[in-house]
């Protein structure tokens, strides 16, 4: 028998920072946030369909999601904070998969991707969160691919409000999100990271 065809498939990843990622089995001690935050700025929104010189990265949405979650709920904790800022970090090595991919992958994805988000979690110290901040992590995802839709994926504001509804916003955001604009993968990773220094309990 050949070997090579009894040898296992590699699930592992190797990061910039040297580590290597079990896909499979993720341990914590294999997450750095700088290879969190280096993925994520270069992975796009939309698959890349969006306006702009630079694609809408995952890491810029990040942001955009914790500052709408933080408007929602203001009297959240830097914990639910930093929830909010890393709900997509599994997205850093299995990319950014459209809604209606998901879809058709079925649970087997999803329970992967909460699998990676567990390990993140318990790595950067996110301690459970209530029913009710999960789901205003949601409802600013939600409202924040409203305003990506309609500002940079083409969407007409009827299409978008029958995805996603009709954002409620205090005005001073709303005014804010009005003028998303994408940024360099560059710019996008230094913001992310800022964010995280500021919200991360160690």
């Amino acid at each position: 028998m050949n070997p090579s065809r009894t040898k296992m498939p590699r699930a592992w990843q190797r990061m910039l920072s040297g580590r290597r990622l079990d896909l499979l089995s993720p341990e914590p001690r294999d997450i750095e946030i700088e290879d969190i935050a280096h993925g994520l700025a270069r992975v796009a929104r939309w698959n890349g369909q969006t306006k702009g010189d630079h694609a809408f990265s995952v890491a810029q949405h990040s942001l955009v999601v914790t500052d709408i979650f933080e408007a929602l709920w203001p009297e959240s904790t830097s914990n639910e904070r930093l929830a909010a800022l890393l709900h997509d970090a599994p997205e850093y090595v299995i990319g950014d998969l459209i809604s209606p991919f998901k879809t058709a992958i079925g649970l087997d994805y999803k329970a992967f991707e909460l699998n990676l988000l567990d390990a993140i979690h318990r790595r950067f110290g996110v301690g459970q969160l209530s029913v009710a901040a999960a789901a205003a992590i949601k409802d600013a995802d939600t409202v924040a691919a409203y305003y990506e839709a309609t500002l940079l994926a083409g969407f007409e504001t009827a299409e978008a409000e029958m995805f996603f509804g009709i954002p409620k916003l205090p005005r001073e955001l709303h005014s804010a999100l009005s003028v998303l604009h994408p940024v360099s993968a560059k710019d996008a990773q230094t913001q992310f990271l800022s964010r995280f220094e500021k919200l991360s309990p160690y």
